[in-house]
């Protein structure tokens, strides 16, 4: 395997103004290493953090479709019948996610 030595020095200044935005977007990045953050960022030229914490609002929606879902499975093999109601509740719940699902993916659209 091929050893991954870093042994040229490349050195710069920065005002401290500089260094504080640096580390405000090493921050962002969840990146804690200053050399790693700036290695990146000239190799790469970004790095890209998405907060996906808006997803965890579908899950409930998610549980609830999925538990509708398993109780008509139930009753269908029970009585081998289906009910229109049953069919628009999942309908209605499974509308409701796509909403939501829309909003969260327009945001990163947005950005």
């Amino acid at each position: 395997m091929a050893e991954n030595k870093q042994d040229i020095l490349i050195r710069f200044l920065v005002t401290d103004e500089q260094k504080k935005l640096i580390q405000e977007k090493m921050k962002l990045g969840g990146i804690s290493n200053m050399s790693m953050y700036i290695r990146k960022m000239v190799l790469d030229g970004y790095i890209i953090k998405l907060d996906l914490s808006s997803i965890n609002e579908v899950i409930p929606l998610l549980r609830s479709a999925t538990n509708n879902i398993n109780q008509i499975a139930k009753r269908v093999n029970a009585t081998e019948n289906i009910y229109r109601q049953d069919i628009a509740d999942v309908n209605t719940k499974v509308d409701e996610i796509w909403d939501m699902m829309e909003k969260i993916l327009m945001k990163f659209v947005n950005l």
